[in-house]
């Protein structure tokens, strides 16, 4: 196991500051494990709302909270946006006796709902995959050709690591990109990002791909900014 001592320092630092930490990122880029160095996630203090028995425990989410003191976890928050108004009641008590950090991916409806219903309240941390000044210079070829992401990086073969790569994109296309809003079919998104690969260290053109995927210069442009 790699540990990651700089960003867990940057998220104990952020639940001193407030009661609330939003810790955001792309699926599997270690969310999860950062936050089980924290909190185990055999405590009641821990939910995954991909737990169908964390789901039940939060059936009635003010009963389920309230009691809790400390820091309590709160893993795939944007299953259930209801949570936003209940956190905020629970962190306005007077001398609350807890702390939130709560994971998921980084959505524009997670950042939205949270800063809309816990404006003041809460801060964010935004993390990626490993880095090569969390892995050491000697890690260089091997971060270069996997990736950051651990599963990738940390599979134990290249062709496993090939593998895990296109399955994670295609789970982001197919899956992830339309929950977030993005209205760009998987098949042209693929096809774009394939083009991006090929500008890599390059200027970047927008005609040339527009043409090649029969589209005008500000939908490609559009495309990239998804």
């Amino acid at each position: 196991m790699i540990k990651r001592q700089g960003i867990l320092s940057t998220i104990k630092a952020a639940i001193q500051r407030n009661r609330v930490v939003v810790l955001s990122g792309p699926r599997q880029c270690g969310k999860t494990a950062l936050a089980r160095e924290l909190v185990s996630e055999e405590s009641v203090n821990y939910f995954d709302l991909e737990d169908p028995a964390s789901l039940a425990r939060l059936d009635e989410p003010m009963t389920a909270l309230r009691p809790l003191k400390g820091l309590i976890v709160i893993d795939e928050v944007q299953r259930r946006p209801d949570l936003f108004p209940v956190l905020r009641v629970l962190v306005d008590r007077k001398a609350a006796p807890v702390r939130f950090l709560i994971l998921g991916s980084a959505s524009g409806d997670l950042l939205r709902q949270s800063s809309e219903s816990l404006a003041g309240r809460v801060e964010y941390v935004t993390i990626g995959g490993f880095t090569l000044s969390e892995l050491g210079a000697p890690a260089g070829s091997t971060l270069w050709r996997r990736g950051g992401f651990p599963l990738s990086y940390l599979a134990r073969t290249e062709v496993d690591s090939l593998t895990w790569r296109k399955n994670f994109i295609r789970t982001l296309l197919e899956r992830d990109f339309p929950q977030w809003g993005v209205r760009v079919s998987a098949v042209a998104l693929q096809r774009f990002w394939i083009m991006l690969a090929h500008y890599h260290a390059q200027t970047w053109n927008a005609a040339e791909p527009a043409r090649a995927l029969s589209v005008s210069e500000s939908t490609v442009r559009r495309y990239l900014d998804c």
